[in-house]
């Protein structure tokens, strides 16, 4: 048929009746639109049908399915089939029948997500089987096809064994169960790993009934942590606990063992319950000190490594599996150390044998031993009046300890620091790591202790102090500190006196306060204790005492001299007695006024 036949018009069209709503045959236009319709299929959107390939270009593919207007596709949801072609019978997804310009919308993506999902439901619902491609790796896992939907496959699930190496799986078409499915974010996990559990936790079982303590299996390493290394024993997996692989010290299993290394071990346990192995390396080696040689004797000097550092002390490793403990009251002859200021991991050192227990495989050590004991000639050294210069190691409320020489320690109490200062606390006088002058007092060689002193270096300044500060004389002095019980005075010469509150009474009747400068009156000096005991109210009251004593001798006189002539003579000799008393406490009076 020509263009010129198609386009011709009809000539004997009745456009009368078509004005009017009649068609050819009698029929109304709705009657022939309905009947149109019903001639096609009848869909409705969000649902899944399949339709035909129609035409294809680059960009588009048109399906027909059977509806009054065909559908356009986007060739990107074909991506995965390079070799679709007209006539091909795709699932399509109706999104919607008609947009604004008549079009009807399809989805061949949708209709094949709403498919697989679907199916992959159906497959966690009846613990199905189903294969999966693995596309690409991803973190913690990989990523897995199984009907157009990615699903996650965790590194966990793909092998009862740890996997190293992702990368060859991936491209690799594997089968999988479906585990989990997230139904709102439409995540889905898959596992391989749990298709063959339930085969070996049978084979397990059948291992595990087999096996006996101390058979000796060969097996595979699997897997090394900090702990210990994990073997597969051929369906069942055993642990070698880091302790049970060698004789000698291992900081990390990796120093032993390697990956996929094959080996002898020896069963030390098992769990039947849970499943548990625990396996031996080193039990299938002689034991170290069974080849340890018979010429180490106590007294010994043996070389060896540091291999553990504590608190209290080091192990020694004198030969492989072999290890000695030298405890910290073994590494000096002083005990104002921690094992940690002589010695450290990797240390090669030398020590004497202390004691040595081959049956219980126990030995310890000592390096101080090769030392001389600084005590065994203590006397000679450090003889009772000796003088030495000494550190200063610590401090307690009571006095000061110091050290002369590594081992040999010393306590000056705090009552030999000063033969004047009153210290409450040995820090106000001396610190930590100063040098001080010391004089051996006496020797207490059974407790390896000195007792020393620092004010015996000089004389004792309380025989000239009895001279000066007899009972009765008068001193300035100044008021340094106020107690609760009186005040401190600083006299002359760097002496302290001690004032009690009724004695700081001032004559207009206050009371004297820090850094006042009074005169004080000694009214008690005791040597032996070094205290020298002060008022200042003595002094006015003293005073007053005097002047009213001798008011009173004069009132006697006074009286005296009136008596009658007849007592004239006795009268006569008290009058002398009288004026002598008088001229004494002049002179007295005078000499207080003086002072």
């Amino acid at each position: 048929m020509t263009d010129e036949v198609k386009n011709s018009p009809i000539e004997d069209f009745d456009w009368d009746a078509y004005e009017k709503g009649e068609t050819p045959g009698g029929m109304s236009r709705e009657e022939l639109t309905k009947t149109y319709d019903q001639s096609l299929g009848t869909v409705k959107d969000k649902d899944v049908i399949e339709g035909t390939v129609i035409a294809l270009n680059k960009r588009e593919a048109v399906v027909n399915i059977g509806y009054k207007s065909d559908g356009i596709i986007p060739m990107s949801e074909f991506r995965y089939n390079p070799d679709l072609k007209v006539g091909d019978k795709v699932e399509v997804f109706i999104e919607n029948q008609e947009d604004k310009k008549g079009q009807l919308l399809l989805s061949h993506r949708k209709a094949r997500a709403a498919r697989s999902w679907e199916r992959i439901n159906s497959a966690l619902e009846n613990d199905e089987i189903i294969s999966g491609y693995i596309k690409c790796r991803t973190k913690g896992g990989m990523i897995v096809d199984v009907f157009g939907i990615e699903a996650f496959l965790p590194g966990s699930q793909i092998d009862v064994r740890p996997i190293r190496d992702y990368d060859v799986f991936v491209g690799k078409t594997m089968e999988f169960k479906v585990v989990k499915i997230n139904q709102e974010y439409k995540n889905v996990v898959v596992s391989h790993k749990a298709l063959i559990e339930a085969e070996l936790e049978q084979q397990k079982k059948d291992i595990i009934s087999k096996l006996e303590k101390g058979q000796v299996l060969e097996g595979t390493v699997k897997n090394i942590t900090t702990y210990g290394v994990f073997i597969d024993l051929g369906g069942v997996d055993g642990l070698i606990h880091i302790t049970d692989l060698s004789w000698g010290r291992v900081q990390h299993p990796e120093e032993v063992v390697e990956l996929d290394q094959k080996l002898n071990v020896v069963i030390l346990d098992f769990d039947d319950e849970k499943k548990r192995i625990a396996l031996g390396l080193k039990q299938l080696l002689p034991h170290p000190w069974d080849s340890l040689s018979q010429e180490i004797n106590v007294g010994d000097k043996v070389k060896g490594t540091v291999v553990v550092m504590a608190d209290y002390g080091a192990f020694v490793e004198i030969a492989p599996g072999v290890e000695g403990l030298i405890h910290i009251s073994e590494m000096s002859w002083s005990q104002r150390h921690t094992a940690y200021d002589f010695l450290k991991v990797g240390d090669e050192i030398e020590a004497v044998v202390l004691t040595l227990d081959r049956d219980e495989r126990k030995m310890s050590l000592g390096l101080k031993q090769l030392k001389n004991d600084p005590w065994e000639d203590i006397e000679t050294r450090y003889p009772v009046g000796s003088k030495h210069t000494a550190k200063v190691r610590n401090f307690t409320n009571f006095g000061v300890f110091v050290e002369i020489e590594e081992g040999v320690d010393g306590l000056i109490h705090i009552s030999d620091l000063s033969w004047t200062k009153k210290i409450k606390h040995p820090s106000e006088f001396t610190q930590i790591g100063a040098p001080i002058e010391v004089q051996v007092l006496d020797i207490d060689k059974a407790n390896r202790r000195l007792s020393l002193g620092h004010k015996q270096l000089e004389e004792n300044p309380w025989d000239v102090f009895e001279t000066i500060f007899t009972v009765g004389s008068v001193h300035e002095g100044t008021i340094v500190e106020m107690q609760e019980k009186g005040a401190v005075v600083a006299l002359p010469y760097g002496v302290e006196g001690f004032a009690t509150p009724k004695h700081l009474v001032k004559k207009d009747g206050t009371t004297a306060g820090v850094d006042e400068k009074l005169d004080f009156k000694v009214i008690e000096f005791n040597k032996d204790n070094r205290r020298i005991i002060l008022s200042h109210s003595r002094i006015f009251e003293d005073e007053a005492k005097a002047e009213k004593k001798e008011a009173a001798k004069a009132k006697r006189a006074s009286r005296k001299a009136e008596k009658p002539a007849e007592e004239a003579a006795p009268a006569t000799s008290v009058e002398k007695t009288t004026f002598g008393d008088l001229e004494a406490l002049a002179a007295l009076k005078e000499q207080l006024s003086k002072k």
